[in-house]
Order: C-alpha cells, then structure tokens, then sequence
C-alpha cells in the first residue's frame, strides 16, 4: 500500500529540500556544518509496555555518537576555550599542638629569698650541730657552746639538704621586665612561657630562653623588586611586627627575624610595586597587599605583622637614566596637553563672545583666521607668562582694523 503526500507551493518553497533527482545532496545551508550519523533503529523504535520490541525480541543496543554539530578545520571557528582549572591553595605548615604559647608555673620572689635563708640557716644549724662554726660566728649569733659531734653522716645528710634548699631557692631568683619573656623547658620540652614581671622564682632546673616581645620597627636593606611593566626597582621597607606565640617563634624556627626578612624578600617578588606618581596607589597600594601577603606567611610561625609600608622605590641603576627621562617626557606631554586645553577653552570664549555680542560679523575664513591668531598669541603669552587677556585684546582690536 503506498501513500502519496501532497505539498502545496508555499510549503514547498518554505524548507529546502532534503535531495535532488540525481540523489546528491544539496549544498549545506551553513558552510562549517558536520553532523553524525543516526541509526536507523532509532528513528523506528516501539516502547511496549514488557519492554521488548516487535516480534517478541528485544531491542538491539548500539552505541553511537552525540548527535551533535561539530567543529570543522580550515574553517576559521575557534575551539571553545575552557574555564581555567581553580588554583590549588599552598597547603600551610603543620604546627605542633604542643607548641602553643601557655603560661609557665612560677613563685614570687619571696618565696625564693625565703628558702635561700632557710637553706643557710641550716647549713649554719650544722656547722653548729658538727662543732665546726668558728667561735666569732657562735659568739656573734650568740649561740651555745656546740656539743662537738663531729662531721658524721647526719650532719653531711644535713648539710646536702640544707644547700639544696639555700641553691634551689637563690639559684630559682630571676627579674621579670616589661617587654621580655622567658620560654622554659625541661629536657627539651617546652614548659611555658614567663611573661610576668618583678622578682620571680622560676625552676632552676628549667632552661631559659629570653624572648624580645615588644613591637618592632624593622628598616630592611635595599631588596630588589620589580614595577607592573617588569622593570627592576629598588626598594626599602620598614616592617611593624612583634612576637605573638613565643613558643612557635622560638621553637618552631630556628631564627624567626631571618625568617620574617626571607618572608618579606619573596613578598617582594610576588607583588609588583609602583613608584611614587605613578598611578595605580602607588607604594600605598603596594604596602596594602604585601602586609596582608606576609601576615598569611607569618601568622603560623607565631609572628604579627601590622604593616609592610615601602620607604624608598627607586629604579635599578641600570634603567635609572632611561626611567629618569621617561617620566620627564611624560610630565612635559601632561604640562603641554594641559597647555593646550587651556588655550583653546580661552580661544572658544573669546570669539563666542565676541560674535555672540555682534561685536563682528565674520565669515568662515576670517573665523578661521581669527582663531589662528589668537592661538599663536595666547600660546606665545603662556610660554612668555603674559596675561592672556591683554594678548587677546591686542590680536581682537587688530582684526577689527
């Protein structure tokens, strides 16, 4: 059985045709077309309900392509630009739970200066005891006359622990300041950190670290850097900082001010900076990012930094003379376009007055010719410091001769 469809003139008209009487394909529609291939199966694919296809058998699977418009070469159509892959973060240093600034386990100083004079109490109390104190001293401390033991083992057991005590306690004496602390420890293991002021009495087993925690001013050495264009500049920073965790900067580095200079140097080399007048913020922008950039790098290692302000941003000397005469080219192309504005916004007002007022009547050439000569004068009155309005009166009262 066969159908026949029927298409009216504007329907055919409408869409292309699909191929001619000899079979050939048209010519594409779109020059830079390329399509895949469909499989017959699936244009004439039944959905049954059992999931099967006709005759009882189920359907055969074919893989095939996206059918999808694709790109051809020689064209002159560009590949379709990814999205750039996101950045992977450094991964920042592992710290030590252990190395966290605490505070260590200290005595007043009293208590010190009390068990030094217990300990040579005891020690004088022995002396006595054993029949050794020379007879000014018992005469002098008014002390009886000593039963004359001897030096045996009691009066040496008293008299290890009576030093012990009088040792512990002058030996533990220590001066706390305003603006230093001590980092202890005990076999190698940090104990905490003194930052008490006064006379203290500190284990005197503990071994001491004195720490500078005062906020510093650090003015570095020339270091090089680089302007946005890449030229090679020389710089001097000053650096606002000081110890925050005493047991990350003393412990965890081996020299932690090296260790800020190397920061700032390797800031330095990451964010460009521009000297003074040159746009962009200049050294202020600059000082904003290398603080936050070196603070990100410090902050594990126990250090805070306020500020990193650059002090002097010089050129290398190597550019210096050929930057030297750029900016003197670029500051005299500013002064003349302003020269310029200025003169021609004076040109402007002048003749609209002059013609807005029917003081002239003025064609086209003698405009022109106007114009031109009251350009001349007010550029000669600029360069020779004149008043503008004098040059332009006389020019004006010469043209209306």
């Amino acid at each position: 059985m066969s159908t026949t469809t029927s298409h009216t003139p504007s329907e055919s008209e409408g869409r292309p045709q699909t191929a001619t009487a000899t079979g050939t394909r048209p010519a594409r529609l779109i020059q830079n077309e390329s399509t895949t291939e469909i499989p017959v199966h699936l244009l004439f694919r039944d959905d049954p309900d059992d999931g099967h296809g006709p005759g009882g058998r189920a359907p055969v699977r074919m893989p095939s392509r996206p059918a999808v418009v694709g790109r051809r070469q020689g064209t002159g159509e560009l590949p379709r630009a990814d999205p750039p892959a996101p950045g992977r973060r450094r991964p920042r240093p592992w710290i030590d739970p252990e190395l966290t600034e605490r505070p260590a386990r200290v005595l007043p100083g009293a208590a010190g200066v009390l068990a030094g004079a217990c300990g040579v109490t005891g020690c004088l109390a022995a002396s006595w005891w054993a029949g050794v104190l020379p007879p000014l001293a018992a005469q002098a401390l008014r002390l009886p006359e000593p039963a004359g033991a001897g030096l045996g083992p009691a009066q040496w057991a008293a008299y290890a622990g009576a030093g012990l005590l009088g040792a512990a306690g002058f030996g533990g004496l220590a001066r706390g300041r305003t603006g230093r602390a001590w980092v202890v420890g005990l076999f190698g293991r940090y104990r905490g950190t003194v930052r008490r002021t006064g006379l203290l009495w500190v284990n005197p087993l503990l071994r001491r670290r004195r720490v500078d925690v005062r906020l510093r001013h650090w003015r570095s050495e020339v270091i090089p850097a680089a302007d946005p264009g890449g030229t090679p500049l020389r710089v001097v920073v000053l650096v606002v900082w000081r110890v925050g965790d005493t047991a990350r900067a003393v412990l965890g580095l081996e020299d932690h001010e090296r260790y800020l200079r190397e920061c700032v140097e390797a800031a330095l080399a990451r964010v460009p900076v521009q000297p003074a007048g040159g746009g962009r913020g200049g050294p202020a922008a600059a000082g904003e990012a290398l603080t936050r950039l070196v603070t990100a790098e410090t902050a594990p290692a126990g250090l805070e930094v306020f500020s990193v302000r650059p002090l002097r941003v010089e050129y290398a000397p190597e550019v210096a003379a050929a930057m030297e005469r750029r900016r003197i080219a670029a500051l005299d192309a500013r002064e003349r376009a302003g020269l310029l504005s200025s003169v021609v916004d004076s040109v402007e007002d002048t003749v609209t007055r002059l013609t807005r007022r029917g003081l002239v009547d003025l064609d086209d050439y003698e405009r022109k010719a106007l114009v031109r000569d009251l350009t001349v004068a007010f550029c000669a009155g600029r360069g020779e410091r004149v008043r503008p309005g004098a040059a332009a009166s006389a020019t004006g009262m010469d043209m209306l001769k």
